[in-house]
């Protein structure tokens, strides 16, 4: 498995959390619950069912639920008083139920095991019930909200001390040994200082995950973790500020294929810029195809162009730059009423569909059915500039078709077999003239409502079809990051009985479908059979709308398109891969220990 599959399945551990009102419920169940197994475990009475639950459940509720409705409706407060981010009420609320439930599990495991070895461990189990409470509490209040790690402390110790405090005050009304014994105060001081064992060993773990991210990119896990999360549950976009300051300015390429109707109005324009379309959900330029696409008033297909992460637009203001440079390439266009005729040519694993236009070529590139990810720019600019040899054609749009998924293969690299082997897939190209006269049809649909649970973004499906000679070419393309392995040639044999002589599938790679299952979300993976229907009525329709036009194709420098940067992509992923390694072996150690003397603490001082 790749690293960049390792990091994005990191997202499927993102889930809603339920509405405050479910926590709050649940905080007041699960409490009388706690309650009531704690008291049977306690007395060892079994037969005292009801008496247990009535007592038991109103000790549970006043020293578990009680705390954790407080702070689940109060923390919010703290947070957004600190100018903290990601804390919502059902945020807390849920919080609270979870350190609640910590506390509980703990609190009644601790007694059972005293009963079994004859020790009163009641009183001091409830203790390192709340001190563990606590520990979840400030890891992930310091690790979400923005807040100093001192805020934190204060704020996530409001729940053990509500506890406890509870805890004092049912102990007048029940006889717990080793309650009076120790006092009031010294409880309070027994929990701080256990309390604060976790918090050095939290800031330990922390200091030592965030280290490498802030030398090597200058930000730390905590900002990116934080800002991420913002982004899931609210749609911030502040992430794209750590990546401002991290990214580079680079200069590349977008392709313009340009068909005009006869009354010179523009019918469609298909775009082939090489810039990556992530890294994911709406950040930095995950959205890039709907949103350059919905820049022009004519039918827009936007395919994806050579490249890799590394050409991750850092905002989705950048892609007003993209937009200029396609508008400067469509003044430079020269059009002709004639193109050639679609030819596909292969040399062991690569395959390139090419067709013809004036002063240019659409090369349809890829390595289905073997799986691939992206062909990384330099690759990508060595075949555009192989096929002006071989070809003598001024603009060759290279097109990464990305409709062959497989999640352990990584992408076309400069030295790869596969680069090679699209370098002489090129050398097969003979160059046609430009005998026949163009007709072009065009249809998109949303597939029915298909969104990013079926790996299909924004644009849904657009089908382009081409007819020169009498020869009708497919040119289909979903918004989806990628195919799933085979899904291709399914489609290819699907639309046999249709009236056209060729086809190609595309994805636009978006990465606003890359939020939720593994991280990855290939199109074919789930309705199958409705996908198919409705690529047969795209085509069907696209060849309805046929009509004839001028074509001319143009390449234009991209300038200053700021992004991830070379190499800082590839960098991130491998830090943050390197960081969850690590933390698998540095968090278990840390928190032992801590837990360790803790327990020292707690039941023999």
């Amino acid at each position: 498995m790749s690293s960049m599959s390792s990091v994005a399945g990191l997202s499927k551990y993102i889930r809603t959390l339920p509405k405050a009102m479910t926590s709050l419920l649940c905080i007041i169940v699960m409490s009388f619950i706690i309650g009531f197994l704690l008291f049977t475990v306690k007395t060892m009475s079994f037969g005292n069912g009801l008496e247990n639950f009535i007592y038991g459940g109103a000790f549970g509720f006043v020293v578990f639920g009680l705390p954790a409705i407080i702070t689940g409706s109060t923390d919010q407060f703290w947070v957004d008083s600190l100018k903290g981010i990601n804390l919502k009420t059902k945020h807390s609320m849920f919080l609270s139920l979870v350190s609640m439930t910590i506390a509980g599990v703990i609190s009644i495991l601790g007694t059972l095991v005293g009963q079994i070895f004859h020790w009163d461990l009641f009183f001091n189990s409830i203790l390192l019930g709340s001190v563990l409470a606590f520990a979840f509490n400030i890891l992930v209040l310091w690790g979400t909200t923005r807040i100093k790690i001192i805020n934190s402390f204060l704020i996530a110790l409001i729940q053990p001390l509500l506890m406890i405090g509870m805890l004092i005050i049912t102990s007048f009304l029940n006889d717990i040994e080793g309650m009076f014994e120790l006092g009031f105060l010294g409880t309070i001081f027994k929990v701080i200082i256990a309390s604060m064992i976790f918090l050095l060993a939290i800031y330990s773990f922390i200091s030592v995950v965030e280290s490498p991210m802030k030398k090597n990119l200058g930000f730390g896990a905590l900002e990116i973790l934080s800002y991420f999360i913002s982004h899931m549950n609210e749609g911030s976009n502040s992430i794209e500020d750590l990546f401002d300051n991290a990214g580079e300015a680079i200069d590349t390429l977008v392709g313009v294929a340009s068909f005009r109707k006869l009354d010179g109005t523009i019918k469609a324009l298909f775009l082939s810029p090489c810039v990556h379309p992530g890294p994911l959900g709406d950040i930095g330029g995950s959205n890039m195809p709907t949103i350059l696409a919905n820049s022009f008033d004519a039918f827009t297909m936007v395919a994806h162009g050579p490249s890799t992460h590394d050409f991750n637009p850092v905002s989705s203001d950048e892609i007003v730059k993209i937009e200029e440079s396609v508008r400067k390439a469509l003044r430079g266009i020269e059009y002709s009423p004639k193109a050639s005729e679609f030819v596909r040519y292969s040399y062991k694993k690569a395959n390139i569909g090419v067709q013809f236009f004036n002063n240019g070529t659409i090369m349809l590139s890829t390595l289905a059915p073997s799986g691939s990810d992206d062909i990384e720019y330099a690759v990508g600019l060595a075949t555009m500039i192989e096929g002006q040899k071989v070809l003598g054609t001024r603009n060759n749009i290279l097109v990464d078709c990305h409709n062959s998924f497989n999640e352990e293969k990584g992408g076309v690299l400069p030295g790869n077999p596969e680069m090679f082997q699209l370098l002489d897939t090129i050398k097969l190209i003979e160059k046609k003239e430009l005998e026949y006269e163009i007709q072009v049809g065009c249809h998109h649909t949303d597939l029915g409502g298909f969104d990013k649970h079926q790996g299909i973004g924004e644009s849904g499906l657009k089908t382009m079809v081409i007819e020169v000679n009498g020869q009708r070419t497919a040119y289909v393309l979903f918004d989806s990051n990628n195919m799933e392995l085979g899904f291709r040639e399914t489609i290819f044999k699907a639309v046999e009985e249709l009236e056209i002589d060729a086809i190609e599938v595309m994805t636009t790679d978006t990465h606003t479908v890359n939020t939720l299952s593994a991280g990855y979300n290939p199109v074919g993976t789930v309705e199958k059979e409705k996908i198919i229907d409705y690529v047969k009525l795209s085509i069907k329709e696209a060849i309805n709308d046929l009509e004839p036009v001028e074509a001319g194709t143009n390449t234009e420098r991209i300038i200053g398109l700021k992004t991830f940067g070379p190499n800082n992509s590839t960098e991130l992923i491998s830090t943050i891969s390197s960081i969850v390694a690590v933390s698998k072996i540095i968090a278990p150690l840390i928190f032992i220990v801590a837990i360790l003397f803790v327990l020292i603490w707690i039941f023999l001082f």
